[in-house]
């Protein structure tokens, strides 16, 4: 059964799916993730994969659709909220920023092939772009 439209409107990118990471969008890949990390100066280590595959994750578990069929803002603040929490045996939202010096969120999501939610950089902060 399929999981999403996703997999309904282009059942063959179903198969091409890296196995670890079963919510990636598609059009992703650990390649394609690499590519962009190397864009950010970030190398991707096991911690990186692990935050990437908790995004994707988070974006699938958390993908709504309103009632007229707009899909539905991630709210940056659960998303900080569930980050924090699911790595707070490794120092938290501290340890995120060292992965991803921009910010475990913004630079965190375009890696994991997602879009960054809306206010996930604040330039008033000293947030980078």
């Amino acid at each position: 059964m399929a999981e999403s439209m996703n997999d309904i409107l282009h059942p063959n990118l179903a198969e091409k799916k890296d196995p670890d990471f079963p919510h990636a969008p598609g059009g992703w890949s650990r390649d394609v993730a690499k590519a962009k990390a190397a864009e950010e100066g970030i190398t991707l280590g096991e911690e990186h994969w692990k935050v990437i595959r908790f995004l994707q994750d988070y974006y699938h578990d958390h993908e709504v659709t309103d009632y007229d069929g707009h899909e539905a803002v991630i709210d940056v603040r659960d998303l900080h909220k569930a980050l924090e929490a699911q790595f707070a045996g490794q120092g938290g939202m501290k340890h995120l920023y060292l992965l991803f010096p921009k910010g475990p969120i913004y630079q965190g999501t375009l890696i994991a092939g997602l879009v960054p939610p809306e206010g996930s950089t604040d330039p008033s902060f000293g947030t980078a772009m």
